[in-house]
This record gives structure tokens, sequence and C-alpha cells, in this order.
């Protein structure tokens, strides 16, 4: 058996295996790893930019708040697609059909360029209107309005940075991933100063910085993603034979992917209205809640790279004929996951005001972050499992089920939990904090009931 560093390093490095044969520890270690890295990275962007962006001021932040909220419904598009990617991918992995899933991958290409070109130009020209619908000041309107334009402009970059990662996933390739993120990142780490305060001859464009030197970075990944999607080495090679449209595999990827994206639009648009609701107890609470939801994806996301790894497990070992060895590898997955979010919430609740302390010195603000952050904490335990089987049901295919578990527990039981604790019991902040985990805890029990009555097992993609 290979030594744990060189399982490591074989992670890293991305060397090609077989994942429908050995030990699944093995397996999940190699895939995870570098998944682990690359819901890092992502978990950055958010983080770095309200980092930079909270020296500015209160507005400022909440600009990057209010956006995120917005375009967590781009990227509950994108993370849609990117799962009916990945699924149809590793079927035909699975298969030992490494031209059908590179074929696969062009039509996936030619979905994210033409969802986000159209939804890049409305959000181009409704940037204004879209902050004003979120419940916006007039003073965060003055200084967000360009900031949102160019987030939501560049939308075709952000589908293609979620959609091929999902290809290069549902692959067996996530060092590929992970390395498209390492190089976004650290030029948006580099750029965010520079751009936000101002470098030489470069100005200082405040949160609108922000903006620009994550659209560079992303930009600037994707092109890697292309070029190792045409030029590459890995398992995935578009020639200029595959270039072509298929109608039948779009059909099937968009029906796939549409239950897939509209279980995360259904969380994320809980989300916008969990924001709105904040929104009325004041900038000070949208910005506390902000900051302590980013450090909160910032060390959630990485357990996303466990949850992708299951995927992508699933996917190829159903496309292999293997679906005792699919199921294995879910439960597998979760338990390590709920290892992990165990010390991951213990440090969190320990350490919150430290946490808080490195983003702002405002009381109020402070306050509602240490508390959004310990209560949250606590319910990320009860979702570990969670994340991990809704994505083993992406994984196969059958991405309806958790389309159908969300819109129960965040359409009717969240969002109106939310606003019954947080406005008619008079709780304020502290009622979402309360009403979230509780909707995820409720969500994560559902879907291991249903995981294990096993109708996913025939589904076909």
């Amino acid at each position: 058996m290979q030594s744990t560093l060189t399982v490591i390093l074989d992670a890293i490095k991305g060397k090609e295996r077989d994942y429908t044969t050995g030990g699944l520890n093995q397996a999940l270690i190699i895939l995870a790893i570098p998944m682990v890295i690359e819901m890092f990275m992502e978990s950055l962007f958010a983080l770095v930019d309200v980092f930079f962006v909270s020296r500015i001021g209160v507005e400022a932040v909440t600009t990057i708040g209010l956006t995120e909220a917005v375009l967590t419904l781009i990227y509950s598009v994108a993370i849609g697609c990117s799962s009916g990617a990945t699924a149809l991918v590793a079927r035909r992995i699975g298969e030992k059909n490494p031209e059908a899933a590179s074929f696969t991958a062009f039509q996936a290409l030619m979905v994210g360029v033409a969802f986000g070109a159209i939804t890049g130009i409305i959000g181009i020209f409704m940037a204004e209107d879209i902050l004003r619908l979120m419940g916006a000041t007039p003073e965060v309107i003055a200084t967000g309005t360009n900031f949102v334009r160019i987030m939501l402009g560049s939308n075709v970059v952000i589908m293609l940075l979620f959609l091929l990662n999902g290809v290069f996933r549902g692959a067996g390739d996530p060092a590929i991933a992970m390395r498209t993120l390492l190089i976004a990142n650290g030029l948006n780490i580099i750029l965010d100063p520079i751009f936000i305060f101002g470098l030489g001859p470069i100005p200082a464009m405040g949160v609108t910085g922000a903006a620009v030197a994550t659209t560079i970075g992303r930009s600037i990944g994707v092109m890697y993603q292309l070029y190792n999607m045409f030029w590459g080495k890995g398992a995935i090679q578009i020639g200029p034979k595959l270039m072509k449209i298929d109608w039948g595999i779009i059909r099937k990827l968009i029906e796939v992917s549409v239950s897939g994206a509209f279980q995360f639009i259904i969380a994320s648009a809980s989300w916008i209205f969990l924001m709105r609701i904040i929104s009325r107890f004041g900038s000070e609470s949208v910005a506390g809640y902000t900051i302590a939801i980013r450090v909160i994806i910032f060390a959630l996301l990485p357990s996303w790279g466990l949850a992708n790894a299951a995927a992508t497990l699933v996917g190829q070992n159903l496309g292999a004929n293997q679906p005792d060895r699919a199921e294995q590898s879910a439960w597998r997955a979760g338990y390590f996951n709920t290892i992990f979010l165990l010390v991951v919430s213990a440090l969190c609740i320990t350490f919150a005001p430290l946490i808080m302390s490195f983003f702002t010195d405002i009381p109020l603000v402070t306050k509602i972050g240490v508390m959004t952050l310990r209560i949250f904490s606590i319910g990320n335990v009860m979702y570990a499992y969670g994340m991990v089987i809704s994505q083993a049901f992406n994984g196969a295919g059958d991405t309806r089920t958790p389309m159908i578990v969300n819109f129960i527990c965040f359409w009717l039981i969240e969002i109106p939990l939310g606003y019954f604790l947080a406005v008619t019991m008079g709780l304020e902040v502290m009622g979402i904090c309360i009403a979230v985990p509780a909707s995820e805890s409720l969500l994560a029990v559902i879907l291991i009931v249903l995981f294990k009555r096993g109708k996913w097992k025939q589904v076909n993609v």
C-alpha cells in the first residue's frame, strides 16, 4: 500500500488513476485533497475582498454583502450546471469512454458561455436597480453601483470557472481545478490592495477595485482551464473533431443541471430573503453578519471538497456498474467530514472575538459577527453529512431529490422561521442565526433517510 505522503503527493500532482478500483479511503484522499484546496481558494475570494474593503468603511462592506447575496444566484446556476457536468462526465469516464467525456465537456462549455453572456448584459444595465431592490441605502448605492456592475458583468467568467472545474472533477482531474483557483486567487490577493488603495499610476478605486481585482484573477484562471481542455494531457482533451454542437447532450446536460441549479437557487434565494430581513436592522447588522458569513464560508467550503469527491466517486462507480461501492463512498466521505467540521466549529466558537477583530473594531459589528459565528458553527456539525449526501445525489445524476428537499427546508421552513424569530419575536439578527442551522439540520436528516432508500442508484444519465 502506498505511504500517506506518496498518496498526498499524487493528489497534488494530479496523477491519473482509476477510481472504480482499489481502496476507498485512498481514492477519497486523492480526490479530496485538491478539491479541499480548490474550495479553500474559492472561499478566499470573498474573504480577501471583505478584509481589504473593511478598511474603507461599513458602506463598502455592506455593498459586498448585498452584492454577494445577488451573485449567489449566479453561483447557484453555475454550481448546478457544474453538478450536471460532473455527473455526465463522471459516468462517461466510469464507462471508460474519455472521448465521450471530452465531447460532453465541450457542450458544457457552450452552455456556460451562452448563459453567462445573457446574464452579464442584464447585470451591467441593472446594477443600481439591483442594489435598490436589496434595500441598500443611498450611500451604499452611490458607493457600490460600479462594484455590482463589474461583478455581474463578468458572469461568463464566473460561469466557466465553476462549470469547467466541475468537468475536471468529474473526469477525476481535480488537481487542474485546484491549480485554477490557486492562480485566480493568488492574483486576487496581490491585486486587491493595489486596485482598492491605489499604487503608482493606478488610482485608488475603493470597493470598485475589489471587483476589478477579482475579475482579472478569475479571467486568468479560466484561461488556464481552457488551455488544459484544448491543449492539456489529462482525461479531457477537446480536439477539432469534438468541437461541434450536440443538442441531445445539451438537453441531457440542461435536464440534469436545471434541478441542480434550482436546488442551489432555492438556497440562494433564501439567503437573499434573509439578507433583506437583516437590512431592516441597519448597516452595522448587515456588515457584522456579512463578515461572519465570509469566515464561515472560508471554514466550510473546504468540507465541500470532500462532498465533491463523493460526487465524483458516486458518478464514476455507477458508470462502472458498482452501485454498492458508490454508496460506500458517500458514507465514508460523510464520516470524515463530520470529524473535520467538529474541529472547525470548536475553533470558530472559541476564537470568534479574535477572528472578528481582524476585520473590524466597531463594537456592534463585532457583536453581531461573534454571535453569528457561534450559532452557525453549532449547526455546521449537524450539516456535515447533509452536504456530502446532497452531492452524492448530484453525482448520481439525481439532482431532483435535493432540489425538492431544499425547497421544503429553505423556503417553507427557513424563511418563515427566520422572519418570525427576527421580526415577530424581536430577536433581530439572532433570529436569522437560529433559523438557518435549524433548517439545514433538518435538511441533512431528510437527505440521509432518502439516500438509504437507494433509488438514486437507478438514475441514467
